[in-house]
């Protein structure tokens, strides 16, 4: 091969080089700019989540929050109407007021249980008419739970250790156990407690003589 053969050979072979080198560097570029704009939706579509979360969040909070004030409004018009109650039959007795579960609380603190009543009948008889200026100044029907002298927490007790008298008769019989009948309030006490000791009840009856029966499980 002559010299000015080789020289051409060289020439074309550089050639080949660059034009490879250059496709190389366009490939290179090229993928460099997809991943950065891959890159740049998926920041986008983590921003838009976290937004999106955020929005969630926030609209999540701002029910609860709402829920809480008018759980909060129920308790002071109910401790209002109390309160004038007590003025009326010019009776003393503090008035604290808190949520739970869902529900505005009352209770008046408070010796005497002559609001009580035999066997709560005064104080779920209260109870109603709380409920019933809660409703009428809302508009709203509520759930409150009102307490007096702390009967409701005593009797929550007196009903629990019921409810674990009856789960292990039951349990040991085999055969299903029928309460007393009580109010809503007692039977709610009792059908949790049940459930807790991993057994099933239901109520039957109509009131006043609605009670809870414990059944065995299957």
């Amino acid at each position: 091969m002559s010299n000015d053969e080789e020289t051409l050979v060289e020439t074309r072979a550089d050639a080949v080089d660059a034009e490879q080198a250059e496709v190389t560097d366009v490939t290179d570029n090229a993928v460099a700019e997809v991943e950065a704009k891959a890159a740049s939706e998926v920041d986008e579509m983590a921003d838009a989540e976290a937004s999106d979360n955020e929005g969630e969040a926030a609209t999540t909070g701002s029910r609860r929050s709402r829920r809480e004030e008018a759980l909060t409004n129920e308790g002071e018009i109910a401790a209002d109407y109390l309160e004038e109650l007590l003025d009326i039959a010019d009776m003393d007795g503090d008035i604290d007021t808190f949520n739970e579960g869902g529900r505005a609380h009352v209770s008046i603190l408070t010796d005497s249980e002559v609001l009580v009543g035999r066997d709560g009948e005064v104080l779920e008889a209260l109870q109603e008419l709380a409920r019933l200026a809660v409703m009428t100044e809302s508009g709203h029907r509520s759930r409150l739970m009102l307490d007096i002298a702390g009967h409701r927490e005593k009797r929550r007790t007196v009903l629990q250790d019921l409810a674990r008298d009856a789960v292990a008769e039951v349990t040991a019989t085999g055969e299903a156990v029928r309460l007393s009948p009580m109010n809503p309030f007692e039977r709610k006490v009792v059908h949790d407690a049940v459930a807790n000791a991993g057994l099933v009840s239901e109520s039957e009856g109509e009131e006043p003589n609605r009670r809870v029966v414990v059944m065995p499980r299957g």
